[in-house]
């Protein structure tokens, strides 16, 4: 039974002074706590989220516009409760492992590539049957120059051993208003693996799920090591310059993280960049979204090939009615390549069977006009993807992320499958914005010769983006939880990009340089992540049983429902 919850207030000053006293309170306590009382408490956690998850889908589903029996209430099971309890389940492992051996265990021996750059495995994860509800899917961190099997590092802010983190403070986490699990595994990242005490802005957007993550982590709460806050910009300025806020986690846009950072854009704004004098002086990670691309490798491919990736693509853009930072927004296709009309038009008619959507957030039929070049003509907007467009005919489209329902595509020209994998790296490198995340789909013999083989390998190395994904969209490597989640190391305060820093990275390895996911390149039963599966809410409710306790009766629920109900 769910209940309905009152729309929280705009935090006062007061309100936000004392949260802040509290959070001051605890942190040295949260700094001194043992394996076993963290263990304890994300137990805790993770059974606060299972009595609330209905409400929390509800909910989500509401502000979002959805009917309550769609099926497309699936994504907020799955971004929502599931992805939240598979984090705090990784968490545990990770704190009973630093406990027994001084550092999370990885599932996997870290190997040299021929890059130079140390590969280490996090997925699949060992105690969650990662091998069989994902089979085929394995992410590799690449890490960062220099860094070896011998000197890799993990767990940077503690001390090995044990857990107790250098420079206790309070986190402010701005929380994003697009997907729920953000807020939640934002501000476990800091508190579970950085030791920070978390001050939890809402977004807006989706504030009216504050009250139910205040029921849900209320331990947290009456500890002192969680509070929660509503209201806009206002309220997170005056969070950002309180003398008690240590550090800042935003997830949103960079004209957010900018603002922050160097002020209001104008002639100060500028001055300031130029002589790398930032309003902010406090550490800042963030996570900024992409112009994400799909890059779609030339070669001989069946036609339920095609039919797999056509959907894997369109899913990409409409889950979430694309309002996300990693939705694809770029299709790169090569001119030369002969069935690359046929591949638009499967995705077209993906995309075509997919009903529109109530296009929730804020600002969305503006930038829609401007992007599709046509006024919308109600809330739910049309699937768009524009074809043959260049960065030359259309800047905008690359050098901006839209976080609307409209998508292009662009051919490059390239003699062979090679030159053209090659080309497209210079491309996304060189014409889009952003570091967040990327996709590859390779032709099924691809990987099988070896000169292809190394070319793909370049091709990993050379793409800046902090995920890769190779046959599947790159936001899977989110809810995965075990890799880090980011921009490319590299980025800066007056160059953010994608972003700086990592959450959620399980195995807490010090110097990620970015991670490679690969999968199949088609799957049976469908993936529930897709679009066009008929019943995917029954399957994820099954995966969140799963992550609650982890065990074979389980494991048998989420594979007979996958195959049951995945058409």
């Amino acid at each position: 039974m769910t209940t309905t919850l009152p729309l929280p207030t705009r935090t006062t000053d007061s309100q936000l002074e004392r949260s802040l006293q509290v959070l001051d309170a605890a942190h040295n306590r949260l700094a001194a706590a043992s394996a076993d009382e963290l263990i304890s408490l994300a137990e805790i956690c993770i059974y606060g989220t299972l009595q609330v998850a209905d409400e929390w889908v509800a909910v989500s589903s509401r502000f979002k516009g959805l009917p309550e029996k769609s099926s497309l209430r699936a994504e907020d099971v799955m971004t929502g409760p599931v992805a939240t309890v598979r984090h705090l389940r990784l968490l545990i492992q990770s704190l009973r492992d630093i406990k027994t051996h001084g550092k999370p265990r990885l599932p996997g021996k870290p190997q040299m590539g021929p890059d130079a750059r140390l590969r280490v495995p996090v997925f699949p994860a060992k105690g969650l049957f990662d091998g069989l509800t994902f089979q085929g899917f394995k992410v590799e961190s690449r890490m960062l120059p220099g860094i070896t099997a011998e000197s890799l590092r993990q767990c940077p802010d503690g001390v090995p051993g044990r857990w107790k983190p250098k420079n206790p403070r309070i986190a402010l986490v701005l929380g994003a208003g697009n997907v729920s699990s953000i807020p939640t595994t934002d501000a476990f990242t800091k508190l579970f693996q950085e030791g920070r005490s978390v001050l939890l802005k809402m977004n807006p957007v989706n504030e009216s799920l504050g009250p139910v993550f205040e029921r849900a982590y209320a331990p947290l709460i009456d500890t002192g090591y969680l509070q929660i806050i509503y209201g806009g910009g206002d309220v997170g300025a005056a969070a950002v310059q309180h003398e008690l806020v240590g550090e800042i986690h935003i997830t949103g846009s960079i004209h957010s993280h900018d603002a922050i950072v160097w002020g209001a854009p104008g002639p100060e704004r500028d001055r300031r960049k130029r002589e790398n004098d930032p309003v902010l002086r406090k550490p800042i990670s963030s996570e900024l979204g992409n112009v994400t691309p799909w890059i779609v490798v030339p070669g001989k491919y069946t036609d339920k090939q095609l039919d797999f990736q056509a959907e894997n693509i369109a899913t990409s853009i409409t889950n979430n009615c694309s309002f996300n930072c990693i939705a694809t927004k770029v299709v790169v296709t090569s001119a030369k390549w002969p069935d690359r009309e046929r591949f638009l038009d499967k995705i077209q008619q993906v995309l075509d069977r997919i009903a529109p959507r109530k296009a929730y957030y804020p600002g969305a039929l503006d930038r829609f006009g401007r992007f599709a070049s046509r006024t919308a003509e109600s809330d739910k907007l049309p699937w768009t993807l524009l074809r043959g467009i260049s960065p030359q005919s259309a800047p905008h489209f690359f050098n901006e992320e839209s976080f609307v329902c409209v998508s292009v595509e662009t051919k490059l020209d390239a003699d062979s499958d090679t030159a053209f994998l090659d080309r497209a790296v210079d491309f996304a490198n060189g014409e889009l914005w952003g570091t967040l995340a990327a996709s590859i789909t390779l032709p099924p013999d691809f990987r099988k010769d070896p000169a292809r083989e190394a070319a793909l390998q370049s091709a990993l190395s050379r793409l800046d983006y902090g995920t890769i994904a190779i046959n599947h969209w790159s936001g899977l490597a989110f809810a995965m939880m075990s890799p880090g989640w980011g921009g490319v190391a590299g980025s800066t305060l007056d160059d953010a990009q994608g972003g700086i820093g990592w959450v959620h990275n399980t195995y807490q390895l010090d110097g990620i340089e970015k991670n490679v996911l690969t999968g199949p390149l088609t799957m049976s039963p469908k993936p529930l992540w897709f679009a066009t599966h008929s019943n995917p809410e029954a399957v994820g409710w099954r995966l969140l049983n799963l992550y609650d306790k982890p065990s074979l009766w389980n494991l048998g629920g989420v594979l007979g429902s996958a195959v049951i109900n995945g058409r």
